[in-house]
């Protein structure tokens, strides 16, 4: 017979937590892959089912657990997913005539695409340690990555991955990511900013 607690403590970083008995006793430890459902991230305070096993080790823990309400994941809201490649493609196409109207040189261009390529595959590899259990990619290397310039790729990556499409704190800094890219790149187009940048390329090409 399975046994009911809720939540108490969650590490979603590491993938493990701790669940607290209904009728009260010591808290039981839980990973992620003791979940049935594994598509939904566990949260503080959920009520679990539970069985009561041991691991490699010998000591007490979850498994075969599911959350009550657990439900089969949504559907990708189809208008948010076009909405992003919307996004995506007016900067590319605005970042391509930026180059060719001024004086910017293509390795941004470069930049934004290689940045945004692994952007995409850390959000991937990210995917897939969350399904697996596995140690997570910390949401500040994401982030960084988003705010050097791979923000294209990570919008992508959330709609077509389905993955930090939801978690509302890590939204609102994504978003502010993006405003701050933008709002240097916008900077670079100034005739300071121009100037900024022929300067780094100058020190890059003596160095080489």
């Amino acid at each position: 017979m399975q046994q009911k607690g809720k939540i108490t403590n969650w590490n979603d970083d590491k993938g493990f937590g701790f669940i607290t008995p209904i009728g009260g006793g010591k808290q039981i430890f839980i990973h992620f892959k003791a979940f049935k459902n594994r598509s939904i991230r566990p949260e503080v305070n959920q009520i679990v089912s539970y069985d009561i096993s041991k691991d490699k080790s010998g000591r007490t823990c979850a498994n075969n657990a599911s959350r009550l309400g657990d439900k089969k994941p949504k559907k990708t809201n189809k208008s948010s997913s076009t909405l992003s490649i919307i996004i995506v493609f007016v900067f590319s196409t605005f970042l391509v005539l930026s180059i060719l109207a001024t004086k910017m040189p293509a390795l941004v261009l470069a930049v934004y695409f290689i940045v945004s390529l692994l952007t995409f595959i850390m959000y991937s590899v990210d995917k897939s340690a969350a399904r697996n259990g596995d140690w997570r990619t910390p949401e500040s290397t994401l982030h960084f990555l988003s705010l050097a310039g791979g923000w294209p790729g990570a919008l992508i990556a959330q709609q077509k991955l389905r993955h930090k499409s939801k978690k509302q704190p890590f939204r609102v800094v994504f978003w502010g990511t993006v405003i701050l890219n933008l709002t240097g790149f916008i900077w670079l187009l100034t005739p300071n900013g121009n100037a900024f940048l022929q300067s780094i390329l100058i020190n890059i090409i003596q160095m080489g």
